[in-house]
């Protein structure tokens, strides 16, 4: 009985390594793993600090936005590694109902309702049919993993109802709109500074180039009844009066074959990508004969086919995989089908979804030889398919916050559904 005793008081044969030993050890372990063994023993609290967190690989996740305005109450992730649906619930430290519109690093970004002032009752010869009066909203920054958030300056009421937001590093925000765009940085004077755009037109699907220190925007200056789409482009250190066209003689009619073209930020910051249905000829009305997928190397300036839709994946979004599943021949293409994709992703994967496909989105992944022209998958198990088209953007949490703040996924901050 001594013996027994005395062996179960021996430490486990993992708390004899040396400490070099046993950080080489725990470096092997992703980074979810990591935050779930810092409970089993005060040796792996102590050693699984957030400074030892933030050595390990980013977890890349996929972020849904739901289609309806209150959000849920929750945030739908998708680890790609592990092919798993995650739950990110933020109701309950978030004051109103948010919006998230953008993510950089482990913040969050969010539009969040102010409290409503009171009000006084309306007229009893007010008309029920008058215009929805939009609440005010306040652009807020937050952790999901850690539970805390905070707001930014506030800004006008137009902002947040017709504006874009990009986060870039260190903190750094951006909102654009049609004609002007306002910036705020942490170090700088705490306060929006406000840019004009000088742009032919309304700036489509912006994104942020951390690679290049740039902003790329795609405007239309074409004519009301056909589009005609220009590449510009901004140096994040000159947002007043940096606006420019990015043209090359040598690219030729690059922008022509694509219908409703949209960018993404490619893998490593320094390609930005360009999405759109694949035109059956240059007429006005042509059809879509499925979505392909162009690359901008901003170190070489060229253009190159980074991928395009299988046939038998593109007929689900514009509807004819129920002719196809029976055998039937393949119908012409639809006029007007890529209208129904909707493109989100960013560092190198994009994802589709569309209004014919339910419960699933298709994946692409970037090669980064560029030989293969990147993997097609289809993603299965989407939660909440039957409330609508979904719209997402990517998100990377890391091993510790901006204020030190620990990545958590347990206890019902992070649930795997």
């Amino acid at each position: 009985m001594a013996a027994s005793d005395s062996d179960s008081t021996l430490p486990a044969p993992i708390h004899l390594l040396p400490p070099d030993a046993l950080r080489n050890v725990l470096l092997r372990l992703t980074l979810r793993d990591a935050v779930l063994c810092r409970p089993v023993s005060r040796l792996f609290h102590e050693t699984l600090s957030s400074q030892f967190l933030a050595l390990l690989p980013t977890l890349r996740l996929l972020l849904l936005r739901h289609p309806r305005p209150d959000g849920g109450g929750c945030l739908h992730a998708f680890d790609p590694d592990r092919r798993h649906w995650l739950r990110l619930p933020f109701n309950a430290f978030l004051p109103n109902h948010s919006s998230p519109v953008a993510s950089s690093s482990s913040l969050l970004y969010l539009w969040v309702e102010a409290a409503p002032s009171p009000s006084p009752p309306p007229l009893p010869s007010s008309s029920s049919s008058s215009s929805t009066v939009h609440p005010p909203k306040a652009l807020a920054v937050c952790n999901p993993f850690a539970g805390r958030y905070r707001f930014l300056p506030p800004l006008g009421s137009a902002w947040a109802r017709h504006g874009t937001v990009l986060a870039g590093p260190g903190g750094t925000v951006l909102v654009l709109t049609e004609l002007a765009a306002l910036s705020y940085t942490p170090s700088g004077s705490g306060k929006w500074m406000k840019h004009p755009l000088s742009l032919p037109s309304k700036p489509r699907s912006p994104i942020l180039a951390a690679g290049a220190g740039a902003v790329f925007a795609l405007c239309d200056v074409g004519t009301p009844w056909r589009s005609q789409w220009k590449l510009f482009s901004c140096p994040l250190a000159m947002l007043t009066g940096g606006w420019g066209p990015v043209e090359r003689a040598v690219w030729g009619d690059v922008f022509e074959i694509l219908k409703r073209p949209r960018l993404l930020a490619g893998a490593g910051g320094r390609r930005v990508l360009m999405i759109g249905g694949l035109r059956s000829s240059f007429a006005i009305d042509a059809p879509c004969s499925t979505v392909l997928i162009l690359r901008l190397d901003l170190a070489t300036m060229e253009w190159d086919e980074a991928g395009r839709m299988p046939p038998n994946m593109y007929r689900c979004f514009t509807g004819l995989c129920e002719a196809a599943a029976q055998g039937n021949t393949m119908p012409p293409a639809v006029p007007g089908g890529n209208n129904k994709v909707k493109v989100f992703g960013g560092d190198g994967k994009v994802w589709f979804a569309g209004k014919r496909v339910r419960g699933k989105l298709a994946m692409w992944e970037e090669d980064e030889r560029g030989s293969s022209g990147g993997k097609w998958d289809w993603v299965d198990g989407v939660p909440g398919h039957s409330d609508g088209v979904y719209r997402g953007f990517v998100f990377d949490g890391v091993g510790a916050g901006g204020q030190g703040d620990m990545v958590i996924w347990v206890k019902g901050v992070c649930c795997l559904l």
